[in-house]
């Protein structure tokens, strides 16, 4: 719906009267932590879709609850409101904070690729000649006592002339 500065504080007043009226009106365990996280009102007042929110595991429930109170809550608003026309409630559920929640545990999850640094264009850094070359030492040693690297011998002779 179009939303212009009226239909704000329409929503607004309108928002407070429902969370006044399904805290302490409506007696339905079914919407036991349910929150209100949006009211949008149609600038002739005569529509309200409400956003609600609540576990993930209870959306048609608390829709099945929602529904069934629709009239009892229409009636308690034309009460408390001052409008001349009772708004019809469409109740939708909000779920802006279940792509929050994935959105969380997605950024826990760094992978290690992600960790390593990397220059201005985004490539990993190189690591150090020194740690390369050592690392490739340590690892000729431990499959010579595995038996399955090259001989001691041909090692050694492969690093004399560099020395």
């Amino acid at each position: 719906m179009k939303q212009n500065s009226l239909t704000r504080r329409l929503s607004a007043q309108l928002r407070e009267k429902l969370g006044y009226i399904l805290l302490f009106e409506i007696a339905d365990p079914r919407l036991d932590l349910v929150t209100l996280t949006g009211v949008e009102v149609a600038q002739d007042r005569s529509f309200a879709r409400i956003f609600v929110s609540c576990d993930g595991d209870r959306y048609e429930e608390v829709l099945e609850a929602l529904d069934a109170a629709r009239g009892r809550i229409r009636s308690l608003l034309a009460r408390a409101l001052d409008w001349r026309v009772t708004p019809e409630l469409e109740f939708r559920i909000d779920r802006s904070t279940d792509e929050a929640e994935r959105i969380a545990r997605a950024l826990e999850n760094v992978p290690e690729t992600l960790a390593v640094p990397k220059d201005e264009e985004g490539y990993p850094l190189a690591a150090d000649d020194d740690d390369a070359a050592g690392a490739d030492h340590d690892a000729a040693d431990e499959g010579d006592e595995a038996g399955d690297g090259p001989s001691g011998a041909a090692f050694a002779a492969e690093e004399a002339p560099d020395a």
